[in-house]
């Protein structure tokens, strides 16, 4: 069976556009009923990712990311 990283690596390595479209089908699935449409994710996605190519966004960096997630139990 294949692993979550190893898909994951896969997944990274598919052009942006690829990207986008499993995003949207992986959201799609697992979406409840309150869920937006996968066309207004997909949007959002979208707009979201041009506003950090841009530099509109001051996203995170993965270590940043990392650095910020505490494991349950953890010392905050």
């Amino acid at each position: 069976m294949v692993t979550f990283s190893e898909i994951q690596t896969m997944a990274f390595d598919l052009p942006k556009a690829d990207q986008l479209r499993l995003a949207d089908n992986l959201l799609s699935h697992a979406a409840d009923d309150h869920a937006l449409e996968p066309e207004e994710i997909l949007a959002e996605t979208i707009r979201r990712d041009e506003e950090m190519e841009n530099g509109l966004d001051p996203s995170l960096s993965v270590e940043e990311f990392w650095a910020g997630v505490r494991r349950p139990g953890q010392a905050k």
